[in-house]
């Protein structure tokens, strides 16, 4: 009886420690943090064309990259500094929700879709942009639709949301694709120029910048109606509703303002580094709309 209470009260103890261990940090950690250092770290990629990637000088830049320096600036704001040094900490799809989930940066400013599942790891900002996944191919491949990929090779990054979406939809309707993992998008297309495999899944609007990078882009075209829909929006750190706050709130202003919509015009509309190509992608009507209500709230 004395070792069954024993066993109760450990199986007990235990469970409380669990539950400690899931409670979100305290609110205002990250911004006493911040305070206190000076420095707030950003994750980017270094081929996210055009949210997040290495420009001609070595440094990030693109289109989460400007809007989150706008997200920074509030942050010193809130703090009631003139300004904050930025660190940079270089990530990949299949590191970053770890990164922010760790505490290792403050913010992600790139091209990760918000998730159920990745939220219960992180939190996210109002989205920046939405898209869905598409597939880029050889402009002389037949292949127009996903059931074309039938017993052909289709290839998406590791750690995406498109990943996850091609090998459910070759499940669900028995396809019989042979897909596998790219350590990156850059490697995806490279994969798809050389004829090692039939596709590259991603979201649309990274295929685009992909495209706009390669040597010869009528080498290759984007085909396939939309199979998912994606949320892009900034990761943070779970469990900071302070700081969580402060982003939020600017992200809505720069939405409310139009100076949103100016910085998309910029990355999507003219001509972008290294190759001053545009991509030629006007504001989707579903981040307009979505942008007349901004909200951090997703559809699943």
């Amino acid at each position: 009886m004395i070792r069954m209470f024993r066993r109760v009260g450990l199986t007990f103890i235990f469970g409380v420690v669990t539950a400690l261990a899931m409670v979100p940090a305290q609110a205002g950690a990250i911004l006493d943090r911040i305070r206190d250092s000076g420095h707030l770290v950003i994750a980017y990629r270094e081929a996210s064309v055009p949210f997040s990637y290495i420009g001609p000088d070595g440094k990030p830049i693109g289109y989460a990259i400007d809007l989150c320096r706008h997200l920074v600036d509030a942050v010193a704001t809130k703090l009631g500094k003139k300004s904050l040094t930025v660190d940079y900490l270089l990530v990949t799809s299949a590191t970053r929700v770890g990164t922010i989930a760790d505490g290792k940066a403050d913010l992600e400013c790139e091209s990760t879709t918000n998730t159920a599942e990745r939220r219960t790891k992180v939190a996210f900002t109002v989205p920046h942009y939405i898209t869905g996944t598409r597939y880029v191919v050889r402009s002389d491949s037949p292949i127009e639709q996903l059931s074309d990929f039938r017993d052909r090779r289709l290839v998406s990054t590791a750690g995406t949301a498109p990943l996850k979406a091609v090998r459910a939809a070759d499940r669900e309707y028995g396809l019989g694709i042979h897909i596998s993992e790219v350590p990156d998008h850059p490697r995806g297309v490279e994969m798809v120029a050389q004829g090692m495999v039939d596709g590259f899944a991603m979201d649309e609007v990274l295929l685009a910048g992909l495209i706009t990078t390669q040597s010869d882009p009528g080498k290759f075209k984007i085909v396939g109606k939309y199979l998912t829909i994606e949320p892009l929006a900034m990761m943070l750190p779970r469990g900071d509703a302070d700081y969580k706050r402060v982003l939020d709130d600017e992200m809505k202003r720069l939405i409310r303002s139009g100076e949103a919509a100016e910085l998309h015009d910029r990355w999507f509309t003219k001509p972008i580094p290294p190759n001053n190509r545009t991509l030629a992608l006007p504001m989707p009507y579903l981040l307009r709309d979505f942008w007349k209500y901004p909200s951090d709230w997703v559809p699943e």
